[in-house]
């Protein structure tokens, strides 16, 4: 069973803003036909570092073609986001122009996705061929064995089985990147870790060449990586870091990856650890690192909680979270997609007239992309909430290291994290609600 079977996590995508460019020309352009409901919508393209999102473009929209320009040179995968539909694309750059067409159903979410640029077509046929390996090859498989080798049936499914089986790497010898994403799902994939050791995750991590970064591949390998090191997860991070060289961008990206990891596993010890020695480097210190020790810093006990100016509120009558007064405050991060908020909610609901007369209040912050949902939820609490309407690209996952929903602070009265409780009913034991 997993190390972290028990456990969900949504995942911050959230850094970084526009780069601008100090030449004319665009590096790259990736062009999308979109229908006309997209036609108003923002937008918005985004690089990977490790598990962060990095903002590239805003699109430019003319007679329903969206057009993002890359300034600078990018290997990798990148996500396009279409704000108005909540949904989004990802896709493989090499550098090059991409363009492809979508469409949406009935609920304008995207339905359907076709590319036209060689890489992504590429790419596209090859995620299909994976599913169908992973879902229908077993399944064939076994279905054969019922039809006689004579049978027209039993030759079909030989064809079909004999073609899903076959390996497409040879396609990728012009494509780098997506060989070296191919070639390094196992690291990604649960059901091969037990083919692994924790030497081979090491080795992965401090021999990949460039486009690690990149990949997606970096935070689901490490999570594998610790799966791997549970008897010993401690000794073998320890030797990781000294692979990887805690000097070098790669070594900081990954100990703030591994920080971020023990903070939404709740695994107090080891995130104390590697963030004290994340905090102790006398070396320069990367964006990614210097985010992950900032955001740590700002929701310590002890420390005052920033402050939140309101951009779409509900019941609020001041302007920022500093300008709710009460004894005690808590503050929660929820989303209306969340189940555990869900569950959670509720029960504040159902304490809300004691907390209140107690002059506690409640501020919730939502990550929700769409904001017609969240009003339709948050008009449901009584309390004030607010929200970026960027989901996971909001502000707050590097101003208050939010990595999962629902997330809990208790402020005092001069806004002063007193506790950070991990639910709802460890909220109403420290504030001795009953």
């Amino acid at each position: 069973m997993s190390f972290f079977y028990f456990y969900s996590m949504k995942r911050i995508l959230v850094t970084g803003g526009f780069f601008l460019s100090v030449n004319i020309f665009a590096q790259f352009n990736v062009k999308v036909a979109i229908p006309a409901y997209l036609a108003d919508s923002d937008l918005y393209l985004y690089s990977f570092n490790g598990s962060k999102e990095i903002l590239q473009s805003k699109a430019k929209i003319s007679n329903n073609v969206a057009t993002f320009k890359i300034d600078k040179p990018y290997t990798g995968m990148m996500r396009a986001f279409f704000k108005k539909s909540s949904s989004s694309v990802n896709m493989v750059s090499e550098n090059k122009d991409i363009n492809f067409k979508i469409n949406l159903d009935s609920k304008n979410k995207i339905s359907n996705v076709v590319f036209e640029d060689p890489t992504n077509k590429l790419f596209s046929t090859q995620i299909d061929l994976q599913k169908k390996q992973e879902l229908i090859l077993p399944a064939l498989i076994q279905i054969k064995d019922y039809y006689s080798t004579s049978d027209s049936f039993y030759k079909a499914l030989d064809s079909e089985i004999n073609s899903l089986s076959k390996s497409e790497s040879a396609l990728d010898d012009s494509h780098p990147f997506l060989s070296f994403y191919n070639r390094n799902q196992k690291f990604t994939q649960q059901e091969k870790v037990a083919e692994l050791k924790s030497e081979d995750f090491i080795n992965f991590f401090s021999k990949s060449g460039e486009y690690l970064e990149t990949s997606t591949i970096l935070k689901p390998a490490l999570i594998n990586f610790l799966n791997v090191s549970k008897t010993n997860v401690e000794g073998n991070v320890d030797k990781l870091l000294e692979a990887v060289n805690l000097e070098t961008p790669r070594g900081q990206t990954i100990l703030s990856e591994l920080i971020e990891i023990f903070t939404t596993y709740n695994m107090d010890k080891l995130k104390d650890k590697y963030l004290t020695l994340a905090t102790n480097l006398k070396c320069t210190i990367n964006d990614r690192l210097a985010s992950t020790i900032q955001s740590n810093k700002n929701t310590e006990i002890g420390a005052k909680f920033p402050n939140s100016v309101f951009v779409n509120p509900i019941h609020a009558k001041g302007k920022s979270l500093y300008d709710v007064k009460a004894s005690k405050k808590i503050v929660v991060f929820w989303s209306s997609t969340c189940s555990h908020c869900e569950a959670e909610l509720p029960k504040l609901l159902e304490k809300y007239d004691k907390l209140k007369s107690q002059n506690i209040e409640i501020v919730g912050f939502s990550l929700d992309n769409n904001l017609d949902e969240f009003r339709g939820k948050a008009n449901l609490y009584p309390w004030i909430n607010d929200s970026e309407g960027k989901g996971w690209y909001s502000t707050y996952g590097d101003t208050y290291n939010i990595v999962a929903t629902p997330t809990y602070f208790v402020l005092d009265a001069d806004n002063k994290i007193i506790s950070k409780p991990n639910h709802v009913g460890d909220v109403l034991d420290y504030l001795k609600v009953n």
